[in-house]
C-alpha cells in the first residue's frame, strides 16, 4: 500500500508558476509522476521520474516543467513555470511500485487572469 499526500496548486495568472510536491509513505516506488485532467478530457501524462532519475515529459510542458525527486523524503516536486491558460486542470500524483499504481486525491491548478 502507498499514501499520497500532495500539496500545491491553486491560482496563478498567465506566466506566473506554481509547484506541486507529493509525499509518498509505504511501500517502494519506482516511478512517480504527475498527471492532470482538465474538463471534458482524458486524463493525461505531464511528468515523470524513475528510481534511477530518468525524467518523462509531455510535448506540451518541455522546457517549462520540471520533475524532482527528493528520495531521502520519498516526495516529487513538479515545478511549473511560465504557465499558460490550457495547463488548468486537476493535476494527480501518481506512483508505481512495479506492481501497482496509486493515485493521490488530486490538486486543482487554475491559470487565469
Amino acid at each position: 500500500q502507498v499514501q499520497l499526500v500532495e500539496s500545491g496548486g491553486g491560482l496563478v495568472q498567465p506566466g506566473g508558476s506554481l509547484m506541486l510536491s507529493c509525499a509518498a509513505s509505504g511501500s517502494p516506488i519506482y516511478t512517480m509522476g504527475w498527471h492532470r485532467q482538465a474538463p471534458g478530457k482524458q486524463r493525461e501524462l505531464v511528468a515523470s521520474i524513475t528510481r534511477g532519475g530518468r525524467t518523462n515529459y509531455a510535448d506540451s510542458v518541455k522546457g517549462r516543467f520540471t520533475i524532482s525527486r527528493d528520495y531521502a523524503e520519498n516526495t516529487v516536486y513538479l515545478q511549473m513555470n511560465s504557465l499558460k491558460p490550457e495547463d488548468s486542470a486537476v493535476y494527480y500524483c501518481n506512483a508505481n511500485t512495479g506492481r501497482e499504481d496509486y493515485w493521490g486525491q488530486g490538486t486543482q491548478v487554475t491559470v487565469s487572469s
